[in-house]
């Protein structure tokens, strides 16, 4: 689970997002991350269980730096006000799909997929579920998908066909997305419960066959 502690220092560190606090405040961050880190950890032996192929990573590997990068943003806080994790073979700059913790007071959630697919992943992408719509659509159609996620993927979509298919294909929507994530948002008070280990199994057990759907499109960009 994640401790009280690190809410309270996200909540902070959000109204005090700048280096003179944080070096202050530094000691504190240390040990939660070393904390955060622990439970990452734990969180892909639980994976190892059900997708040993995605459980190829270390925690290490897997949690996003504080740091935010601000060359090119208008926002020039330094800091991100959360935690966040991608377990996925590779890890967080790898390109497989994945399993994603994000740890924010008021935002907290669970998902995974691929996020932000380069041009050529999210051909691939949209080409397996152009062959194999029937076999797509019963992923997002499974009792466990749809009770945690609803049957719905990430609403960013194309407001037209993707090009190089067909405009009168039957289910058009699904080739649309810019992402192929899904998501599950969670109250803060999950997390630092003792079942909250539980919830993390349930919900990315869930997600293993979109995932592993997924993974065969990036197969085919990786040869």
């Amino acid at each position: 689970m994640i401790s009280k502690e690190t809410f309270l220092f996200l909540k902070e560190l959000k109204v005090n997002n700048h280096k003179e606090w944080f070096d202050e405040n530094r000691p504190r961050y240390k040990a939660l991350r070393n904390d955060f880190e622990q439970f990452i950890h734990a969180v892909i032996g639980e994976i190892s269980l059900f997708d040993r192929e995605s459980a190829q990573t270390t925690a290490k590997a897997s949690i996003f730096r504080i740091n935010r990068d601000i060359r090119f943003s208008n926002d020039k806080m330094p800091y991100k006000n959360n935690f966040g994790a991608f377990i996925a073979n590779g890890g967080r700059k790898g390109i497989h799909a994945g399993y994603y913790i994000h740890v924010e007071p008021g935002e907290c959630f669970l998902a995974g997929g691929i996020y932000m697919p380069s041009g050529p992943m999210l051909k691939s992408i949209r080409e397996e579920i152009y062959e194999n719509t029937e076999e797509f659509r019963a992923i997002l159609a499974e009792p466990s998908f749809q009770k945690h996620f609803g049957g719905n993927l990430w609403e960013e979509k194309l407001k037209t066909a993707p090009k190089g298919f067909p405009k009168d294909f039957p289910d058009i929507e699904y080739l649309k997305y810019k992402h192929y994530t899904v998501a599950k948002y969670e109250p803060d008070a999950i997390y630092w419960k003792p079942t909250f280990m539980q919830e993390v199994r349930e919900v990315f057990k869930a997600m293993k066959p979109f995932n592993a759907f997924l993974n065969r499109a990036v197969e085919e960009v990786e040869r």
